[in-house]
């Protein structure tokens, strides 16, 4: 422990990191060392560096390891945290280190998300106990605690646990909550004796923005009484707290006019047009007749309106404030408020126009920080459904304010808004028009493009940009009189501003224009790629990428044939840029450029084969260069994806090419595993899979000799590495299981799922994946005297720690094994095996969980477990035996009974696409992969053929071997596609 500080040091050290990291990892086993860690983080002697990167590593550890299953937190560690953690952050809170206060905060929020309030029933308790009405400091400490308990209950799903813990909090914290909210308001709002010094001023500003946080937490599911008695007091107009706290501003807590964090009263009312932002969308009818709705917005066109508060620290307060304004009016229930065209015209002249244009910083963002700009750019409000790739919590000021308009077009005001921001439109053309020759004219244009687009849109999504528009605006229109001049404009003849602008203006109506017209336009996005301008070729790239993407119904709209000519021109000028960075971070910096070369590899397939080599040759160089420090996980997702989808496409054209990429790939592949770069491993693995699946003869010796090292203990550590394995050790069972069994190897393989994924509930669906392989691959003669091991491990996982899914994916297992078409693979292969552990065991499994557990496969289990059944029934010769007879009728019923229920069967007609996986991917909506380490990729995976596909001789046997009396229904079988 003596070593520790030295090690947090090294950690922070990209030459001794990974050393540090590993010493750490092994010192962290030793009971004792978390404890020992938060006092470390506690002792003011030490360095902040050490006291900060300890913080960090106690709330990674925790996170990762509370519940581990293989590595978990000694259970006297954890009574010692929970007993300690509270008075820690009334530590903290005297040392006002905020920083490493936050990740205590979240250390206590991770802990309380499993044993909150089961194993820490007095959490809540000693919160109330250390509140104070004396000092304020040790307020802070407390109520951030309880924040970072309480603020995953806005993204919760509502349920009757999640209402359980709200109300056993309330029970204990509502009402000390509300009294210390009005004891510190009044505190504020009187500026009593008790705030005379400016640091005391500052503890009770940051307890009360730490007060209206919680607020919010406590009411963002639902109305507590408590909370509903006392709203008058709040939101009463003239003088409700939150109507006072948004006039106030006293002088000593104001910031620095250059500072870009927002000061504590801009927080405070922050927060509370949050509030009331969640009451005009949950609670609406508790704020009708009472005036709060309509001075709030009163004190709102005061606080903001005529581009009132233009510093940069108060961007947060300035758009959420018109993002409450943006939720009054699609409310519906203040049309008396906002419905006249005066108060239209006030609302885009005073607050809308102000606030739409571009700022200077955001100039200056555009030339020296571009991709922060491009960033901030797309994301949109939630409100407005997205038309980026952002979030709620980016949304900038233009952005709040645009869809202020777009709030009055979608709420039945649309022929006023259009004619009232028309005007501004028509406005900022004319004056870009009269005076080009003008520096800053440019301005103008871009203003009135911005309102146009906002005025036109009335529905988007992040994937698909606008889905709808304004009936009244002629968007084709528009883009030929102003926008196209500034598309096809040579670089520098106009401003880089507006070429994005025209750039952008196809992103965001891309789905609103014909494929034609896309294609015509196709072109000039091309030739922006070779901008200069690093906005202006970052937008070109994405905006390529997202019309690629268009599909109509299941559909892309563009097919190979549309780009073949232009594919490679695509693929060089983005590859181009990407290679002129200078540095490993430089140039996995801007994934976007990527993205777009993983799409247009997607669209182009094979056209791409006279190409591939260089394509292929430049890919491994640049991941060569980034795989030195790895630092843009997306980036990383969409390289990988533009190899794995380079070969799908190339090789299945042309087999040949096969050892072309094997020798590309093999070299790197080696060295990452070597290296043991964590972030990569799990996509070499997929990559191998992938490569050894496209061999259809002899496997090459180069993958033989990596089998050895896959099934040694170490290459299984690491948790996102698992899925990769599985997927290359199943592409080992399906190419090359006659040498694994000469070698024994696939021992290795059972030994790998009993031990270390069926006791897993993280991995146990990996290892059914792994014994399915098997059981379709490895010859039942050899597997037989290993088969009766495997149900024990099945069964024991069973006894001691079952769960829904572990009984789904157990049942699945077997009636899979009955029903594959395998040859020596008989239903009494596994029932005897079952048998041999303990005589009518089979009947005890089969009556309490197969039985019970078939109506609930899944549509794409159906089949299995039907021809299961069915092989079952007609097969099976000890099911035939009494006592075990007496299950059978129960075993028919139940298969009798899958056919009473909707089929969802593969047709001919309804073949799965071999590349729906692929081409319907999306990254800005799709989760991360299996688990959280890993990441899938999708042009690696095929849909694998049907295990349980028959022949007509094999089905013409099975019918034969069936009583005389059933063969009606076997042949309904038949008849509903379940045997083919």
């Amino acid at each position: 422990m003596a070593d520790l500080p030295s090690l947090l040091l090294a950690s922070l050290s990209p030459g001794t990191r990974r050393q540090a990291e590993q010493n750490l990892q092994t010192l962290s086993l030793q009971p004792g060392f978390l404890p020992q860690l938060l006092r470390l983080v506690l002792d003011a002697s030490q360095d902040r560096s050490v006291r900060l990167a300890g913080s960090v590593y106690l709330k990674n550890t925790v996170k990762s390891r509370w519940e581990d299953e293989e590595s978990a937190v000694a259970e006297a560690d954890k009574v010692t945290l929970r007993r300690d953690l509270i008075p820690a952050m009334m530590t903290l809170s005297g040392l006002s280190d905020k920083a490493v206060r936050a990740q205590i905060a979240e250390t206590i929020s991770s802990i309380a998300v499993t044993d909150f309030p089961e194993k820490w029933p007095d959490l809540i308790d000693n919160l109330v106990a250390s509140l104070s009405e004396s000092n304020f400091s040790v307020n802070v400490g407390v109520l951030q605690t309880a924040h970072s308990i309480f603020r995953p209950w806005r993204a919760a799903t509502r349920s009757d646990s999640l209402f359980t813990v709200i109300n056993f909090v309330l029970s204990r914290f509502g009402k000390p909550f509300l009294q210390l909210f009005q004891y510190t308001a009044g505190v504020l709002l009187s500026r009593s004796a008790q705030v005379a010094s400016k640091s005391d001023l500052e503890f009770a500003a940051q307890t009360q923005v730490l007060l209206v946080e919680i607020y919010y937490d406590l009411t963002c599911q639902d109305l507590p009484p408590d909370f509903e008695d006392t709203q008058n007091q709040f939101f009463g107009a003239p003088s409700g707290l939150f109507l006072q706290f948004l006039d106030w501003d006293p002088s000593e807590l104001r910031g620095d006019p250059d500072d870009i964090s927002p000061s504590l009263p801009s927080q405070v009312k922050t927060h509370i047009l949050e509030i009331a932002e969640l009451y005009v969308k949950l609670y609406p009818e508790t704020l009708q007749g009472s005036g709060a709705v309509e001075a709030l917005v009163r004190k709102v066109w005061e606080l903001i309106g005529s581009g009132k508060l233009p510093g940069l620290a108060d961007d947060g307060l300035v758009s959420q404030a018109l993002r409450f304004l943006s939720t009054a009016i699609r409310s519906g229930y203040y049309k008396d408020i906002f419905g006249s065209r005066d108060t239209i015209s006030s609302l885009v002249q005073g607050v809308v126009v102000p606030n739409i244009g571009l700022r200077e910083h955001e100039i200056e963002q555009f030339e020296d920080d571009p991709l922060e700009y491009i960033r901030l750019d797309l994301s949109l409000p939630a409100s407005s459904g997205g038309l980026g790739l952002g979030s709620h919590d980016v949304v900038t000021r233009r952005q709040a304010a645009a869809d202020v308009l777009r709030a009055l077009v979608g709420s039945g005001l649309e022929t006023e808004t259009t004619e009232v921001a028309g005007a501004w439109i028509a406005q900022g053309l004319r004056e870009y028009n009269e005076n080009r020759t003008k520096e800053d004219s440019w301005k103008a244009k871009d203003t009135a493009i911005y309102l146009l687009t906002a005025v036109a849109t009335r529905g988007s999504t992040t994937q698909h940009g606008v889905t709808s528009t304004n009936a009244l605006v002629d968007i084709v229109q528009f883009f030929s009189e102003h926008i196209f001049q500034d598309l096809e404009a040579d670089p520098g003849s106009v401003h880089p501003v507006l070429q994005v602008d025209a750039i952008r203006f196809l992103y965001t109506f891309r789905t609103q224009l014909t494929k034609p017209q896309l294609l015509s336009v196709l072109p000039h996005l091309v030739r922006h790629l070779g901008s200069n301008n690093y906005v202006c070729y970052t937008y070109a790239a994405i905006s390529i990428e997202r019309i690629l993407f268009i599909r109509q119904g299941t559909q892309l709209l563009f097919a190979q044939a549309d780009i073949h000519e232009i594919a490679p021109h695509i693929i060089h000028a983005l590859l181009l840029k990407i290679e002129q960075a200078q540095s490993p971070e430089k140039v996995a910096e801007n994934d976007y450029l990527m993205k777009c070369v993983m799409r247009v590899i997607i669209t182009a397939r094979s056209t791409l084969v006279p190409d591939y080599e260089k394509i292929l040759q430049r890919l491994v160089r640049i991941l060569g260069i980034i795989s030195s420090n790895p630092s843009n996980p997306n980036f990383d997702q969409y390289i990988f994806e533009s190899i794995s989808a380079l070969m799908r496409f190339v090789v299945t054209s042309n087999p040949a090419t096969l050892p072309i990429f094997e020798q590309a790939l093999f070299g790197p592949a080696t060295i990452i595993l070597q290296q043991d770069i964590d972030q990569y491993i799990p996509y070499v693995f997929q990559l191998l899979a992938q490569m050894l699946e496209l061999h259809t003869t002899d496997v090459p010796v180069a993958y033989r000799d990596l089998l050895q090292f896959l099934l040694t203990p170490a290459s299984w550590q690491q948790k996102g590495s698992i899925p990769g394995l599985v997927k290359l050790l199943k592409a080992f069972l399906a190419r090359d299981s006659a040498h694994m069994v000469s070698t024994g190897q696939f021992t290795a393989v059972l030994a790998v799922v009993q031990q270390r994924l069926i006791p897993s509930k993280i991995n146990d669906v990996w290892g059914f994946q792994l014994l399915q392989s098997v059981m379709q691959n490895i010859p039942p003669t050899q597997l037989k005297q290993y088969f009766r091991a495997i149900i024990v491990a099945l069964l024991t996982r069973l006894q001691t720690s079952k769960t829904d899914s572990y009984v789904y994916h157990f049942v699945h297992f077997l009636l899979f094994s009955m029903a594959i078409n395998v040859e020596g693979l008989t239903p009494d292969f596994v029932i005897s095996a079952v048998e041999e552990i303990q005589p009518q065991l089979w009947s005890q499994i089969l009556t309490n969980f197969v039985i019970p557990q078939t109506p609930k496969m899944s549509p794409k289990d159906r089949k299995v477990a039907a021809i299961g059944l069915t092989r079952m029934l007609t097969q099976s010769e000890v099911i035939l035996r009494e006592p075990s007879m007496k299950t059978w009728p129960l075993a028919f019923d139940t298969l009798a009974k899958l056919f009473s229920e909707p089929q969802h069967l593969t047709s001919k007609e309804g073949e799965a696409d071999q590349d729906a996986g692929l081409t319907m991917i999306d990254y800005e909506e799709q989760t991360a992969g299996y688990q959280a380490a890993y990441s899938r990729l999708a042009a690696s995976e095929t849909v694998e053929a049907d295990p349980v596909a028959f022949s007509k001789p094999q089905i013409k046997s099975l019918l034969t071997a069936v009583d005389p009396s059933s063969l009606p229904f076997v042949q309904s079988l038949v008849a509903a596609g379940y045997i083919a």
